[in-house]
């Protein structure tokens, strides 16, 4: 994974060259009121690349960049996107069978740096998170994730659902969390190759994706709240995975 000078860019003339370039932008930000017919080429790339474009006041935008921005100001990822393959690469250079995790629209960027954290720590071979509403590989996300972006790929994929698809053509079984007619996580078949699916803040996983899923597991709340924050419910997900596929002696 390559890191790039993470910046802002402003100004039509700039924004056009980098989508038309295919650089990776995590998300741009226009001034509310500004013409869009002026900025028809942007909103028409951005719309192809599957990239947020939000209106903001014009204000946001002039604490954002002290040079003319016209109105308009992109955020450039600040580390490099791996492709699917990479990911089979990963597993297949441990010797190990694939074990990816799937982020269906997570929009906190602390919570994707811990899973990045947890994913290193656990030996996830690789992340896949869409490129609409979801949060992308920021400085933010780096800084959570305490030097773990240098060594988990993250895969940006157009379309889950069939990313999915094409995971199950290839052998991996696909697991993901529900509350209701599911398992216990601790009755996990972990040795299979396996991805996981972890629901979004708040909405949880999207109905297309869970009845992709291979299996449903909950995980059992004993207490007052109903749900754990996203990134604690994929660390105890990953770690029942690396303990089924590495037991402890005393387990054997």
């Amino acid at each position: 994974m390559t890191e790039h000078e993470a910046e802002l860019i402003g100004g039509k003339n700039p924004v056009v060259e980098a989508l038309r370039s295919g650089r990776e932008l995590n998300k741009i930000w226009i001034a509310e009121g500004l013409n869009k017919k002026s900025i028809g080429e942007i909103l028409s790339l951005a719309k192809e690349g599957g990239i947020v474009v939000q209106a903001v006041p014009k204000q946001k935008l002039d604490g954002m960049l002290a040079i003319n921005h016209q109105g308009i100001v992109a955020s450039v990822a600040a580390y490099s996107y791996a492709e699917l393959e990479d990911l089979f690469s990963v597993a297949k250079a441990r010797g190990e069978d694939p074990f990816f995790i799937i982020l269906d629209e997570l929009e906190d960027p602390h919570n994707l740096g811990s899973i990045l954290r947890t994913a290193d720590a656990s030996g996830v071979h690789g992340i896949i998170i869409p490129k609409r509403r979801s949060v992308g590989l920021t400085g933010i996300v780096a800084k959570a994730s305490t030097g773990a972006i240098e060594h988990i790929p993250v895969v940006r994929v157009n379309n889950l659902s069939q990313t999915v698809d094409e995971l199950k053509k290839r052998g991996v079984w696909v697991a993901g969390t529900d509350a209701a007619k599911s398992v216990d996580y601790r009755l996990m078949d972990a040795t299979l190759p396996l991805a996981i699916i972890i629901g979004s803040e708040g909405r949880g996983m999207s109905r297309i994706l869970k009845e992709r899923c291979d299996f449903l597991y909950h995980l059992p709340m004993v207490g007052h709240v109903t749900s754990l924050n996203a990134s604690v419910a994929a660390s105890l997900l990953m770690y029942e995975v690396l303990r089924k596929r590495q037991p402890h002696a005393s387990e054997r």
